[in-house]
């Protein structure tokens, strides 16, 4: 029996700044940007307790052009990837360590905020699967796949009491 181990992460959060787009000298791309993933639960007194967690995100290569293209700070994205642990004397000599998510997936959850919003019943899901060279499982993919999913519609002011006739909402 060989022995193996297991490196993933999978994060569903909001983006907490757009993200910064850098070229290695050798012209690979690399994206990173932070996310924040909430949790709520109640302690032992019944009291509702929130919770937040912050994660430093890295994309490679094609990943990276992508993240950097359609993501934007307040963003609801899903997260494929796994840890990896940077360390690095500074300045003062003292050594440092970061741990960082680098994805390898990644699924924007909501409509860029720059969209507009004629066509309110649809959101749009864009997802980007990476190239695995030498894996037979998985498809290559090698561009973005929007689609679009029917979901319902937030409630927000405008929206409310007002009537939708369905004949407005066929395209043709």
């Amino acid at each position: 029996m060989s022995t193996r181990s297991l490196n993933k992460v999978l994060l569903i959060g909001n983006l907490t700044r757009d993200p910064e787009l850098k070229y290695t000298p050798q012209g690979t791309a690399v994206c990173q940007f932070g996310l924040a993933t909430n949790r709520e639960w109640t302690d032992s007194s019944g009291q509702k307790q929130e919770g937040a967690e912050f994660h430093q995100v890295v994309a490679w290569g094609k990943l990276a052009e992508i993240c950097s293209q359609i993501l934007s700070k307040g963003r609801k994205i899903y997260i494929e990837g796994r840890l990896q642990t940077k360390s690095w004397k500074s300045a003062d000599g003292q050594e440092r360590k970061s741990t960082e998510v680098v994805i390898e997936e990644m699924i924007a959850l909501d409509a860029p905020k720059n969209m507009s919003n004629n066509n309110s019943q649809s959101d749009t899901y864009e997802t980007y699967v990476p190239e695995v060279p030498g894996d037979q499982t998985v498809s290559p993919v090698d561009e973005v796949f929007t689609s679009s999913t029917v979901a319902p519609e937030p409630e927000n002011e405008e929206k409310k009491g007002k009537k939708t006739d369905i004949a407005d909402e066929i395209p043709f």
